[in-house]
């Protein structure tokens, strides 16, 4: 009876976790925020104080219309309302910043949502005048895109509650300078105030590679980054989370932690390659573009780390101008800035380019070759050609042409080109030039006949592959092609001939004349003809006339007639010394004659002696449209007796029906079918008739005498003695195996309770933040005596003028933008003078060191001893018994 409650209970916990919360009713309304995340979006990452994001709203469920909101981050406001303001001015770094705000119900209870404000560069061309009227109205995501996941917690009953470890949003800077470790956030279980717990993590930077990166005060759940680290080399990190109480009976579900590296400015632009080779001609016009350089920056991408600017520091040599060329400072394009190149003087120019971030600098190198102008025109060695090429072939080569070239060899000043000016009608000709660059080779792209034409003169030129550089006079070449006479194959008018007749046409009977002329007019020559391909052999040729007649018959439902059509190739030969053959194809329209009776596709049916359903039977007929349906049917001799048989609607099928019940057994069904033109033939069905009723089928042909006389009910007793007895086998197996197991408890209690985890990073301050001290940002150099300048500020510049500091503190950030944009233009300060300013963090600090922090336990209790305990105690002793790396 204990064991049967024990299930009992079970069924209904089973229950309560898969019935829906509603089943067993539900209430009118439930308290709480319409959403788990609200998306306001922003275009862009300086906020206003006193602009309004959005509003989140809370059902009270009580008559109160107003609520008590509470938000935990202090820089925002959530009013009554529900109204999301900004207390003061906020900067989204990382594009986006996400706090939670609590509301109390009417009972008192406290319910929490997560607002995201997100940064969204706007699209259009549309300007807002207040950072406040580019927020977009609250969104909802899905719940697998919340930050917190949530948990259920197991109590004693059937009461369920949910807690949620809270997913912080974790971001460090790249190469940070210490002390290390580093702490970055704490992450605490809602039930570390009732029961201790013990917290770990894993995954990369963790037990996985770069091990050790980071690590987790176990105790109190405080995260650390032990060393700098490098976005270039990795951006991000995703950590698992456990949290898992001393006793053992609480375990937090894992919780993955993500934490993103920020960029610095540490990446110098480097060239893509160094030198960069180009070449410019010595008469390109002023603003010519001949070649781009290119600089990559390994920092963030899109950031002003990482966008570059290009110059030109130097040119050697500076004559005849010491700006002879100019350079995009955006895209890299390098072009002609001035005149006077010459290659005779200046053969090359060498370059050294500047590619620069917000302030660091990289250098690299371009030579330029100044390449030869054409200013010689290309000359033939011979001005006339006389060239025979025989007929018909295509592709020969007919005459090479040289050519010279008083240009520097191999540049495109010096590589010839060639045109046929005259004397191409037709397009029989084409003209290359040659590997060596210096020759023109003309070939035929057209077959030559030598009846239509015999001789043709073409007038060819030679000119370069870039323009002449002045007015220049060019040569011209005269080829004379004689065609020589070759033997031609006859020729079929048409290729292909059509031809109708009627697929029965007699055995000799006449079909056409299909006969070719010979294209060689000045010879005398005698054409003959003979069968070339035939597949199914049905036409013979007469070798004289090219008459064609009937040598077998014809059949249009033959396999080597397609869609009515049957082709054969008819073959013309001359009778020169060496014979040429010319093909004709015969095409064969065969006209459908009514000389295939209809058939029934199935062979063999079965059907029940009672009540029988009618069989739907299919006929088929090789004939053509109007030779086939619609059909009729007659049944012959004794099935006239027994069956009956009519034609369905569309009279394509017959109807089938057993006339009188029959005894078991095989029946031979004869039916003549007729086409529309009354063409017929008698068909033979194998019906196997069954005892049974209505639509069955009988699945085997026959049943021999023995089995009729044991009959159905005689075999179904013979399997069921079979099945029983396996049955009792199974059993007894199952008991035998019950007796050898042991009885095994469950290592968790059913009072099990599970903890979830938060984290406090609560900025606090308020209105109170706002009194600092400027002075700090002007201190510069005089603070780091140990940096020495070695640069030369340029006197030939002008330097921007900066910004005085103003006497609102609210204003610091306009005044430190403008100051820095001020500052990465100014020629006369070096590029580190910025980092060397603001990146200086003092010597020395009133705070003590955070190495007094402990992240390991203390205590030498030995807990070895709980495997002794039972297997309750077993999960315990697991844990603990290894020592506590175990847990880490």
């Amino acid at each position: 009876m204990e064991f049967l409650r024990s299930v009992a209970l079970g069924v209904l916990i089973v229950l309560q976790q898969v019935l829906p919360p509603g089943f067993a009713g539900s209430s009118p309304c439930s308290p709480g925020f319409d959403s788990e995340l609200y998306i306001f979006k922003v275009d862009r990452q300086q906020l206003q104080r006193g602009g309004r994001l959005g509003r989140v709203v809370f059902n009270i469920c009580s008559a109160r219309s107003r609520t008590v909101f509470d938000s935990a981050d202090k820089r925002f406001q959530v009013d009554a309302d529900g109204t999301v303001t900004l207390k003061r001015r906020v900067t989204l770094l990382e594009g986006q910043n996400m706090f939670s705000v609590h509301a109390w119900d009417s009972k008192g209870k406290r319910h929490t949502v997560f607002v995201s404000v997100k940064h969204e560069a706007k699209t259009g061309h549309h300007h807002q005048q207040e950072d406040t009227e580019a927020v977009g109205p609250a969104q909802s995501e899905s719940r697998s895109a919340l930050p917190a996941l949530e948990c259920p917690k197991s109590s004693r009953g059937l009461k369920r509650e949910k807690r949620a470890w809270v997913a912080p949003l974790i971001s460090i800077l790249e190469h940070e300078r210490g002390p290390f470790p580093q702490f970055l956030y704490q992450i605490q279980s809602s039930r570390a105030k009732q029961v201790k717990m013990v917290y770990s993590i894993s995954g990369e930077g963790a037990d996985q590679d770069p091990k050790g990166l980071f690590t987790i005060n176990r105790n109190n759940g405080s995260l650390y980054v032990t060393r700098p680290v490098d976005r270039e080399a990795k951006d991000k990190y995703v950590l698992q989370a456990n949290a898992v109480a001393v006793d053992g009976d609480d375990r937090e579900e894992p919780m993955e932690i993500t934490v993103s590296v920020g960029d610095k400015n540490d990446n110098t632009p480097v060239f893509t390659q160094n030198p960069f080779l180009g070449t410019v001609p010595e008469a390109s016009a002023i603003g010519f573009e001949f070649m781009t350089v290119t600089a990559t920056d390994a920092d963030k991408p899109n950031t002003e780390y990482s966008d570059i600017t290009y110059s030109i520091v130097s040119q050697n040599p500076q004559e005849p101008n010491a700006a002879m060329f100019t350079i995009n400072p955006v895209t890299g394009v390098i072009r002609v800035n001035a005149a006077g190149l010459d290659r005779e003087k200046y053969p090359e120019y060498t370059l050294k380019l500047a590619a620069a971030d917000s302030y660091l600098v990289g250098t690299g190198t371009a030579v330029i070759t100044v390449t030869d102008s054409n200013d010689h025109a290309p000359q033939f060695e011979k001005t006339s050609y006389n060239v025979s090429v025989p007929e018909n072939k295509v592709g020969d080569v007919v005459v090479k042409m040289p050519v010279t070239d008083g240009d520097e060899p191999h540049s495109p000043a010096w590589t010839a080109k060639f045109r046929i000016i005259t004397g191409n009608n037709g397009g029989f000709f084409a003209v290359n030039t040659g590997p060596n660059k210096q020759e023109g080779i003309i070939t035929t792209v057209k077959p030559l006949d030598f009846e239509q034409n015999s001789k043709f003169t073409l007038l060819v030129v030679a000119e370069n592959d870039v323009p002449f550089a002045k007015p220049l006079t060019t040569s011209t070449a005269t080829v004379t092609v004689n065609v020589l006479d070759v033997n031609e194959a006859p020729v079929f008018d048409p290729e292909e001939k059509f031809i109708s007749k009627p697929e029965d046409v007699a055995v000799g009977s006449e079909l056409t004349v299909y006969t070719a002329t010979d294209p060689d007019t000045a010879r005398t020559q005698k054409v003959t003809y003979r069968v070339g391909s035939d597949p199914a052999d049905w036409v013979t040729v007469d070798g004289e006339t090219g008459l064609v007649k009937v040598r077998s018959p014809m059949d249009r439902e033959s396999p080597f007639v397609k869609d009515g059509i049957y082709k054969a190739q008819i073959l013309a030969m001359d009778d020169d010394p060496t014979p040429a053959t010319g093909t004709g194809t015969l095409v064969i329209e065969l006209k459908d004659v009514n000389d295939i009776a209809p058939s029934i596709e199935e062979r063999e049916i079965s059907v029940c002696n009672k009540e029988s359903a009618p069989v739907l039977l299919s006929v088929i007929d090789n004939d053509g449209p109007g030779f086939a349906a619609p059909y009729r049917v007659e049944l012959q001799g004794d099935s006239k007796n027994n069956w009956t048989a009519t034609m369905n609607e569309t009279k394509t099928g017959i109807v089938l029906r057993l006339k009188i019940p029959l005894k078991h057994g095989e029946y031979n069904v004869v039916m003549r079918v007729y086409d529309n033109l009354a063409l017929y033939q008698d068909n033979t069905i194998r019906a196997l008739v069954c005892d049974c009723t209505g639509v069955q089928h009988c699945n085997v042909p026959y049943f021999d005498e023995t089995t009729a006389r044991f009959g159905m009910p005689v075999i179904l007793g013979i399997l069921g003695a079979i099945l029983a007895l396996l049955v009792l086998l199974l059993l007894l197996l199952l008991f035998a195996r019950g007796k050898r197991s042991e009885k095994k408890e469950y290592l968790l209690a059913d009072d099990d309770i599970r903890d979830n985890v938060y984290y406090y990073d609560e900025e606090g301050g308020g209105e109170d933040d706002q009194d600092f001290d400027l002075s700090v940002l002007h201190r510069g150099l005089d603070n780091r005596p140990d940096v020495l300048r070695n640069d030369m500020a340029p006197t030939f510049m002008p330097a921007p003028q900066y910004r005085p500091r103003p006497a609102n503190p609210e204003e610091i950030g306009t005044f430190i933008d403008d100051n820095l944009k001020a500052a990465d233009n100014d020629p006369t300060a070096p590029p580190y003078d910025s980092l060397l300013v603001f990146d200086y963090e003092g010597g020395g600090s009133d705070a003590g060191s955070l190495s007094s922090l402990n992240s390991s336990s203390s205590g030498d209790q030995d807990y070895d001893c709980l495997g002794d305990w039972g297997p309750r105690f077993k999960k315990l002793a697991d844990m603990y018994g290894g020592g506590e790396d175990d847990l880490l």
